[in-house]
């Protein structure tokens, strides 16, 4: 099948004239008489496809000093912004407005702001003919401002609902905690590297990432592929909490089911540490700091126990068994830990259709326990019970659940849901006719101090370091890449097996449906080098380039495959291929990750970045949970014969749907 974008990438730039002024408050003022105004708006449509397009804004201010925009345009056939960055979007009817967010506000004479957007349209996408900046019509010069005008504009309204899952990707065994203002969320990554990511929200509902708990799997040569792999081992089910009376943040987590190792840092985006290692594997744990400062560690399958550590929190004071699980309950376990009105709970999942909570008056008990659900029907169509995660009290006193659900091929999950406390403190989960509520009245909650940064768009890698959306498969080789406005990505590895291959990049995949479109650099492959885009897991498949005999081939290959020990069983073999005389190639996944069976991903290529061209037939994700982690977009370059070569990864877009 071929795949062709129906109009194109389009840049269509205006010269125009902008009224330089205040957005704050709900005001956009005009500058005094005689201020030279104006303006230039490139609009780019970056990427489209059947029903959806994405677009990038740039605004080059060509008159005195901006402080606060806002843009307006129309759209003539009907098109609706969806996600967007950079910008506060709103729209109604035809009329789009795209005001500045905190960072960006402000425009130099001769600078510029760039601000991005997802739109969907049915029978037609033409760009917009004309924009008014602060109120402005753009007239295409730059000219005096003779008149002073005050417009109001309306703020943003803030949504009453939001509906479940709150974020569509793959983020299991949370934890979830507040301070102040703020709401953090741990998660697992097993193989993955850097490990345990943080998100990071101020109303719940809407997430960005902020940093990774772990930055090194320091845990054994496998992690380096060394005489061995860790895939689905690594970091599962670990703990996240802070510490107020040293202003510190804690994660703790077992690996290889043997030793405990804590990581600290004083802000979850800041340098995090190892400290320190307890030689006993504190399995699926959950910590809770006391009033008294005393940090306790929740644990255990079944037999459910409570550590109490040091001051330090480097060793242990104490352990003891405070529950056994009654065997018409079965299997309990992922421990979280918490104090609420002199109570002590423990919250344990029943995996992967239940959860209930324990309750005693004392941190080593007794405790009796209660069913908080079981087998409740979720509100994603296909997938599992909502199950695991964790509680959190708002700074206004209520208490929300954050726990997944088993979606696969797509992965766990998250979903989130009120709680209240019956009066003797039990807590009770909302449900919405006998089910997990696919919406729910927004958190009463402040208004955030800012938009959290969106999980899809466009990253160009610009600085020296790799942004906290990334993970590599293992760890990374770091004298074999280099970040530097690109990603160039030297060979690491010389095999002809993927899942031994070092370096390959992943970012997780946005569901339901969401495409990812890379750009390659070619020059600097050698003979036997392969590089490309994957749909990685157990079972995977991938679109790139090899390199032979000096010569370039585009190609997609199907049929790389793991046995239930993740031992490699299939390398892959080439269902279709063409020759390719360019340096520079947009590589394309759009991948289906609703749960259930028969998923597909399809590959395409572009010589050109606007024209792509489907290569081998649709590829179907493996839906089964034993790999735990689900899909994920791969980013690899590695040779087959010898080292020496490297590409260099210009961009990499992700939209949806």
């Amino acid at each position: 099948m071929r795949r062709t974008h129906r109009h194109g990438m389009q840049a269509l730039v205006f010269t125009v004239v902008a009224i330089a002024g205040l957005v704050g408050s709900g005001l956009v003022a005009s500058p005094p008489a005689g201020a030279a105004a104006g303006c230039a708006v490139t609009y780019t449509k970056s990427s489209e496809w059947q029903g959806g397009f994405g677009a990038t804004v740039a605004v080059t201010n060509l008159g005195d000093p901006v402080n606060g925009w806002a843009l307006e345009w129309s759209f003539a056939a009907g098109q609706q912004v969806g996600q967007h960055w950079n910008a506060v979007i709103t729209q109604s009817g035809a009329q789009v407005s795209a005001r500045n967010v905190s960072h960006n506000g402000s425009i130099a004479t001769g600078g510029k702001v760039e601000f991005g957007f997802n739109g969907t349209w049915t029978s037609a996408n033409p760009s917009p003919t004309s924009f008014r900046l602060n109120g402005t019509t753009c007239t295409g010069s730059v000219s005096p401002t003779t008149t002073t005008t005050t417009t109001t504009t309306t703020a943003t309204p803030r949504p009453t609902s939001y509906t479940n899952p709150v974020l569509w990707q793959d983020f299991a065994d949370i934890d979830i905690l507040r301070v102040d203002d703020t709401y953090y969320y741990s998660a697992s990554t097993m193989h993955y590297s850097p490990g345990a990511p943080i998100l990071r929200s101020y109303d719940l509902v809407n997430w960005e990432f902020a940093g990774h708990s772990v930055p090194r799997l320091d845990f054994g040569a496998k992690y380096d592929m060394s005489g061995g792999r860790g895939y689905v081992r690594g970091i599962w089910a670990s703990f996240l909490n802070y510490r107020k009376s040293n202003k510190t943040f804690y994660w703790g987590g077992c690996v290889d089911f043997g030793q405990t190792h804590i990581y600290t840092a004083a802000a979850v985006d800041g340098q995090w540490s190892k400290h320190t290692t307890i030689d006993k594997c504190y399995y699926d744990a959950g910590m809770l700091v006391d009033d008294n400062d005393t940090m306790y560690v929740a644990y255990g399958n079944t037999n459910i126990s409570v550590a109490q550590l040091s001051a330090d929190g480097k060793t242990e004071v104490r352990s003891q068994q405070v529950f056994t699980t009654p065997s018409n309950i079965g299997t309990l376990e992922g421990a979280r830990f918490y104090k609420r009105n002199g109570n002590y709970y423990i919250f344990l999942t029943r995996p992967a259709n239940g959860q209930y909570i324990l309750k005693a008056g004392n941190p080593f008990g007794p405790y009796t326990v209660q069913q908080l659900l079981l087998d409740l029907p979720g509100p994603i169509p296909g997938g599992g019970v909502p199950h695991q995660g964790g509680l959190v009290q708002t700074q206004n006193g209520d208490w929300h659940y954050l726990a997944f659900v088993d979606s696969y091929p797509g992965g766990r999950v998250p979903v989130l849901a009120p709680i209240t406390w019956t009066s003797d403190g039990w807590p009770r989960l909302q449900t919405v006719n006998n089910a997990w509520g696919t919406t729910y009245p927004m958190p009463n909650l402040p208004a955030p101090p800012r938009q959290v940064k969106p999980m899809t768009g466009v990253d160009t890698f610009s600085g020296t370091t790799l942004g906290p959306q990334w993970e590599w498969n293992h760890n990374p080789d770091t004298g074999r890449y280099s970040v530097n406005n690109g990603l160039r990505m030297q060979t690491a590895t010389v095999t002809n097996d993927l899942y031994s291959a070092r370096n390959t990049l992943t970012h997780r995949i946005q569901g339901p449906t969401s495409t990812a479109t890379i750009t390659l650099d070619l020059a600097g492959m050698r003979d036997g080098d392969r590089t490309g885009l994957a749909m990685l897991r157990d079972s995977s498949a991938w679109i790139g380039v090899k390199r032979d005999n000096g010569r370039n081939r585009v190609v997609m290959v199907n049929g790389l495959t793991m046995d239930d020990n993740w031992n490699t069983t299939g390398t892959g073999t080439e269902v279709a291929g063409t020759d390719f005389t360019g340096t520079r190639i947009w590589l394309r996944a759009n991948a289906d990750i609703r749960p259930g069976s028969g998923r597909q991903a399809r590959f395409s290529y572009s010589t050109d970045g606007v024209n792509f061209t489907s290569l081998g037939a649709a590829f179907t994700l493996k839906n089964d949970w034993r790999f735990f982690m689900g899909y994920r977009f791969g980013i690899f370059n590695h040779a087959t014969t010898s080292l020496g070569g490297a590409v260099t990864l210009e961009r990499f877009a992700l939209t949806t749907p």
